[in-house]
């Protein structure tokens, strides 16, 4: 550490000027504190000791008085005035704790407030020896009953407060002392301590710390400080002068007016950033910094190619600086979880090829809907080649047919007519998509027959489920009722539930569709065995267009709308959509609608 570092560190402890009396005062001190510490140690044990001697004296007084005194009382049968003497010796602070006890331990009496026996035995116990530390015991003959125990323990609480109140004395004197060496010292730092100060200031000037905070000393040390202060700032005075004079000469007749430029560009929400030939930043705007994640004071020389790193966009710099670029580039850098960055590079003008401008713009939300589009595209068009491809070859195959083959042609109607109708719902999804960005979904409310809803559904997804061999079951009330709202989109919410439940459920599984219906709501569970739904898929199968992160269905191609749908169509209604799943071991899903008309097209509109 050198000699500067070792009187700043010292300074943050003592004025300036302090060192060199602080030394004789910090010996002076602990001389001090360790004299008032010995006498306080020794006074406190010496009277301590003092006042214990003389309070077991006095307690072996007590022992042999009330020893005869016990003697008397048990052989006159009477213990009242004994009880009476032992109480009054026990009130007070600092008396004695006094007891008399048979020879097992058990009070009889006791001045300390524990129990007593209620009764008196005639014969006493044995002795049992020991007494309680500190106490003084006696053993009382009773002629023809045995012995009592009286035992007297002196109080220890007077000694304390005695050697409490020596050490409060002590440290009054003590301090008193201290006060009095404060004093001393602020004289004494009057005296010399401007002289000192002035001293180190001069030593961390020929040190090379001679910036005037350095050198400036505290005024409160009197009037040889503040004159040194007054030549430290007539010296920072004339620096600044020949300072002013120097950059006038070297600027010449320009001025500063690049403010308002600086304000333009930090207003932008783009990045702008210029580098030179070595690919170090020259400027960068506040939204340059926000992008690089790095502060904004740090960014001027930082290597610009070490902030993004990317080979692509380090040709594009290489290029620029070589002049081999000319014009402008654009690179997309993907940062791990910080989305996607495009940055578009060229050169700032054709003299100086090495310098570049760089803009910096963030296209995650563009990437994450061009994603969500063309994922939707693809799939839509799968949902829909599908049902078109079996219509055709149906179509083909019910042309072939003769005459005599009519359970085949109805084969193949019923084919078609279900297919058309898997064609209808998929363009229903993709209209129902569009209305709900636009906001313009709303419900055509009307009576719905239950009792005919729930067959259709049934006679819809009965051969597609004996085409997966699986158990379709529908679990409906001896009456169901005519509710009020939209018949086609709450056929839309059950059909994507059903469809989804056979759908991810294999070979062998069980789809069970249970109704409860009553004139306040409609109850849908939409229960089936399958794969499951994971904690982490659970939460977002709701948002459009997403597709849960299962590999297991992979093959299974769907557009990530059925549920986000069915979602806002229950919602429209006034119910809701829930679901509780157990991966590997099922999925039940339970739409609520209420049933009551008022309620549902007050909700719709």
């Amino acid at each position: 550490m050198t000699k500067s570092q070792t009187s700043r560190h010292r300074r943050r402890f003592l004025l300036r000027g302090e060192s060199a009396i602080a030394g004789i005062g910090l010996v002076i001190c602990v001389v001090l504190v360790a004299a008032m510490a010995g006498a306080s140690w020794w006074a406190t044990t010496m009277h301590t000791r003092e006042l214990s001697a003389e309070r077991q004296r006095q307690a072996v007084k007590t022992a042999d008085v009330l020893a005869t005194a016990t003697r008397s009382a048990m052989i006159a049968g009477d213990l009242e005035p004994l009880k009476r003497t032992i109480g009054v010796l026990s009130v007070g602070r600092g008396a004695p704790v006094v007891r008399v006890s048979l020879g097992d331990g058990k009070p009889l009496i006791a001045g300390d407030g524990a129990a007593t026996a209620s009764e008196v035995p005639h014969v006493f116990p044995r002795v049992v020896e020991g007494a309680p530390e500190g106490a003084v015991q006696r053993i009382v003959d009773i002629p023809g009953r045995g012995q009592l125990v009286l035992s007297v323990m002196p109080s220890t609480e007077a000694v304390g407060n005695a050697a409490w109140s020596l050490q409060l004395g002590l440290g009054a004197a003590g301090v008193a002392g201290l006060a009095a060496l404060l004093l001393v010292y602020r004289r004494l730092r009057a005296r010399v301590g401007a002289m000192g100060a002035i001293q180190e200031a001069l030593l961390e000037a020929a040190a090379g710390e001679d910036h005037p905070e350095n050198l400036r000393v505290n005024e409160r040390l009197g009037d040889a400080a503040r004159a040194w202060n007054s030549l430290v700032s007539d010296r920072e005075q004339l620096r600044e002068r020949i300072l002013g004079e120097r950059a006038s000469e070297a600027l010449g007749s320009r001025t500063g007016r690049r403010g308002g430029l600086q304000d333009a560009c930090d207003a932008m929400w783009q990045g702008f950033v210029v580098i030179d030939e070595q690919m170090r930043v020259k400027y960068a705007n506040g939204a340059a910094a926000v992008f690089l994640q790095t502060p904004r004071d740090k960014l001027h020389g930082a290597d610009f190619g070490a902030l993004v790193r990317n080979d692509q966009l380090s040709e594009v710099l290489a290029g620029v600086a070589d002049g081999s670029v000319k014009q402008r580039r654009t690179v997309e850098v993907e940062r791990e979880g910080d989305g996607v960055l495009r940055i578009s590079v060229r050169p700032v003008r054709r003299d100086d090829a090495g310098v570049a401008l760089v803009m910096i713009e963030d296209v995650t939300q563009q990437r994450v809907a061009e994603q969500a589009r063309h994922a939707f595209v693809a799939q839509a068009t799968h949902e829909l080649r599908t049902p078109l491809t079996n219509i055709r070859l149906y179509v083909e195959q019910a042309q072939d047919l003769t005459e005599e083959q009519a359970a085949e042609r109805a084969k193949c109607l019923n084919v078609i007519n279900q297919e058309a109708r898997r064609l209808e719902r998929v363009v229903s999804d993709m209209l129902s998509v569009s209305e709900i960005e636009a906001g313009s979904l709303k419900l055509q409310i009307g009576e719905v027959r239950l009792d005919a809803l729930f067959p259709e559904l049934e006679d819809d997804y009965r051969a597609q489920a004996q085409a997966k061999d699986v158990t379709l079951r529908f679990e409906l009330p001896p009456k169901l009722p005519v509710i009020r709202g939209d018949r086609d989109k709450l056929a839309v919410v059950l059909h994507n539930l059903i469809g989804n439940a056979l759908k991810y459920t294999p070979a062998g599984g069980e789809v069970t569709v249970r109704v409860e219906a009553d004139e306040r709501r409609l109850c849908v569970h939409v229960q089936d065995n399958g794969i499951g739904i994971s904690d982490g898929d659970a939460e977002r199968i709701f948002d459009r267009f997403y597709r849960a992160r299962d590999k297991r269905i992979s093959h299974i191609t769907g557009s990530g709308l059925g549920l986000a749908i069915a979602k806002e169509i229950a919602v429209l209604h006034g119910g809701d959509i829930s679901v509780q799943s157990v991966l590997n071991q099922g999925s039940t899903f339970t739409v609520t609608v209420p049933s009551v008309a008022d309620g549902a097209v007050r909700l719709a509109a």
